[in-house]
């Protein structure tokens, strides 16, 4: 592992400026945000106001032309009072990223310039029933009509399908070509033949919705296929494989969130006279959780750090690394941590349920902590 990361000032002050948004206006509303189970419009500008979603947007296409790492620290602040409000922060590293690796400057300039001022959401609509972690065996399917496509298929667990403005669509162009012959589609918001049925009713991070998407012969001009035809499989390895490190980031803020609770409360609480936290059991519980972030926070950053300097291979695998210890991290550290706040910390009223259920996911969500495990041994054993 070649190299260190170091942060910058400027990387600092984002990371504070993120920070103090997060304690000071989402933190109070965390809790309503889950319990509604609705999209969170004032965040949502909030993170406009502060220009967050061009954060990993070239300057040409009204971006910041910031990295992955200044990525990485915004979705870690707003994680750690909220993993539904980094989901929609870590959503816009996800949706645009195969029409910023191969979409052309028309296409950048009607969709991507949007994405950047946060006025369009994106949606990655790429897994399907039969479709998971082998992305290869989507069933969607897009036939030629003249210089048109026609795209039919159902896509699931679709981020933000409900409130997006263009969706990013995989489908098979030439069946018969395997993974080559799958190709990548921008499809605009109320396109004839597109529909969301319904989102689905999840047990954590319920601010932000996944959802089901029907796509019945939506037609699709060829301008809006996103490079070559048959490309698509090829991008979809490309973009899981770099958006990894949000996933990464939001794992190590929950964990740090959980931990801080844990914290506070550990020198509340008394019990035998004394707070919990003079006690040997909880300090080292405290510890190991620690030891833990720090370590899953470090891989984190290296990861982002060498995708910045554009060393795939590295990132690749670093990227598996950082996702998977830092989601088993997130859930290990939410366990304990409620733990800690014993009968209280299974009740509502208090947060460690919240960072209970939300943890769970980050050991699914693009790709699980097996999949990543098999890309790690894949990866060291070259």
């Amino acid at each position: 592992m070649a190299g260190i990361y170091e942060l910058t000032k400027a990387q600092i002050m984002l990371r504070d400026s993120v920070r103090q948004l997060a304690q000071e206006k989402i933190k109070p509303i965390a809790a309503q945000l889950e319990e509604e189970e609705k999209f969170p419009t004032q965040v949502h500008e909030w993170f406009r106001e502060m220009e967050l979603y061009g954060l990993g947007i070239e300057e040409k296409w009204g971006g910041s032309g910031a990295g992955c790492t200044e990525c990485a620290l915004a979705i870690e602040q707003i994680a750690q009072v909220s993993a539904s409000c980094a989901i929609l922060l870590g959503a816009y590293s996800l949706g645009p990223r195969v029409l910023m690796n191969v979409g052309n400057d028309e296409q950048k300039q009607k969709y991507l310039t949007k994405v950047a001022s946060g006025e369009f959401i994106p949606c990655f609509a790429l897994t399907e029933p039969e479709a998971g972690s082998d992305a290869s065996n989507i069933q969607t399917k897009a036939v030629q009509d003249g210089d048109d496509w026609l795209v039919s298929g159902t896509k699931c667990f679709a981020t933000l399908a409900d409130v997006a403005d263009m969706y990013t669509v995989f489908a098979k162009t030439d069946p018969e070509k395997g993974t080559a012959g799958i190709s990548a589609f921008l499809i605009d918001k109320g396109a004839k033949g597109l529909t969301i049925p319904k989102h689905e009713k999840k047990m954590g991070c319920k601010a932000v919705h996944v959802c089901e998407v029907k796509l019945d012969e939506v037609r699709v001009p060829q301008r809006n296929m996103m490079g070559a035809r048959g490309d698509g499989y090829r991008q979809t390895v490309r973009t899981v494989e770099v958006s990894r490190y949000a996933t990464s980031a939001r794992s190590v803020g929950l964990a740090q969130g959980a931990l801080d609770h844990a914290i506070e409360y550990a020198k509340q609480r008394v019990v035998f006279g004394k707070p919990i936290a003079k006690f040997q059991a909880i300090q080292f519980m405290i510890a190991d959780m620690a030891i833990q972030i720090e370590a899953a926070r470090q891989l984190t950053y290296k990861t982002v750090a060498e995708i910045d300097r554009g060393n795939r291979e590295e990132a690749v695998k670093l990227g598996s690394m950082a996702k998977c210890f830092a989601a088993d991290t997130a859930v290990k550290v939410a366990c304990d941590a409620l733990q800690i706040f014993g009968g209280y910390g299974y009740m509502e009223d208090y947060p460690m349920a919240q960072y209970y259920r939300d943890a769970k996911l980050l050991q699914i969500a693009e790709g699980t902590t097996q999949i990543q495990r098999m890309i790690v041994a894949r990866e060291v054993m070259k």
